[in-house]
């Protein structure tokens, strides 16, 4: 029997590297009935919006879907659509699983760590006030009339909102995939010295849902700036990271930095009813049709999305022929190469061909 899969490649790099995925997910065997939308900057020039209300409708009704990167603009422009799925789905639980590969410039063949970020909440909530603007004034008179530090008329203003249920859902998540996947560790990470309403509330309501799991787990907290020295320093100490969603986008990059970057840094954003997949890394719109960038996060992010559908052979022999592709560094792109203007490197499609003929 097969899926029903929703593919959105994304702009920039993204049609590139979902075709090289799509490319090895159909080798497998696996029969995937692929549902193609375009969002982000295409969905704009077709539709007026960057995410169409129908893209939203396919994926409630196909339950899965995966994605390519989609571009975020800095400062201005449309919010993310990222960030837009996530909570138009209540994808809370985004899983960044980060692991050294044989072959890879990788600081520490050390790491493996699965990251638990929390994905609807904290300043990603996108609650935001614009300096001088009616509402920010308002919001700050309100503000300065109820605590004795008073703020300037010239701020900008976000809000960090951090729930008990979000937490509690994010840790067992966490917590439960541990166990699952004969996990020993599981770290909070948080900044509770500091921002005690929020943070404390996330470190407070984490222990609590641990005391559930004291036969089976270790759960620890760690502070995060402690955290990411510690993760340079000693990252074969750590195992599953639960981390507020700030904290989880910028600890899953250091993480994916020490293991060889963004390019082989898959992503699962899981709720109760839907999943998405996605690569961490960005669209690379520079790079958009020259058919140059390592599609290896997409393809183990669908690697992440096999698992998920109980395709458990298929999800083995697709990362294997990943990790055999990688180990003999012949038929990978530019940035996996010691020298990345190494006249070798192969394309997308050819790195992709190579971990087909591995399956």
């Amino acid at each position: 029997m097969g899926h029903k899969v929703t593919l959105l490649p994304g702009d920039g790099i993204g049609p590139e590297v979902t075709a090289a995925m799509r490319q090895c997910v159909d080798v497998t065997g696996v029969k995937i009935d692929w549902e193609v939308h375009q969002v982000g900057e295409f969905a704009i020039k077709e539709h007026g919006t960057p995410m169409p209300a129908h893209v939203i409708e396919s994926i409630r009704k196909n339950k899965v879907a995966i994605k390519g990167p989609i571009v975020t603009p800095i400062g201005t422009g449309f919010r993310s659509v990222n960030v837009l799925l996530r909570q138009e789905l209540d994808l809370y639980a985004c899983v960044r699983p980060t692991k050294y590969y044989e072959g890879t410039q990788a600081k520490t063949d050390k790491l493996d760590i699965v990251i638990f970020r929390e994905n609807t909440e904290d300043l990603y909530a996108g609650i935001e006030f614009e300096k001088e603007s009616s509402e920010c004034l308002q919001l700050l008179a309100l503000i300065n009339k109820l605590q004795p530090k008073k703020l300037s008329r010239d701020v900008g203003i976000s809000i960090k909102p951090i729930s008990v249920k979000g937490t509690r859902r994010l840790i067992k998540a966490a917590c439960e995939y541990a166990v699952k996947n004969n996990r020993q560790k599981v770290t909070i990470v948080h900044k509770a010295n500091i921002m005690k309403y929020t943070d404390g509330l996330f470190l407070s309501e984490g222990l609590d849902v641990a005391k559930d799991y004291e036969d089976k787990l270790i759960v620890r907290d760690c502070i995060v700036d402690n955290l990411c020295m510690q993760l340079v320093q000693r990252p074969q100490h750590f195992d599953i990271l639960a981390c507020p969603n700030l904290y989880g986008d910028i600890v899953s990059d250091l993480c994916a930095g020490l293991v060889g970057g963004l390019g082989i840094a898959p992503g699962a954003n899981i709720g109760d009813q839907y999943a998405l997949f996605e690569p961490v890394h960005g669209s690379a719109p520079k790079y958009a049709g020259l058919n140059k960038c390592n599609p290896t996060a997409t393809i183990l992010s669908a690697v992440l999305m096999l698992q998920y559908l109980n395709e458990m052979d298929a999800a083995h022999r697709l990362e294997a022929a990943v990790k055999a592709v990688l180990k003999e560094g012949k038929h990978v792109t530019y940035d996996l190469k010691t020298n990345r203007d190494d006249p070798s490197a192969a394309s997308t499609t050819q790195m992709a061909d190579a971990i087909c003929a591995k399956l």
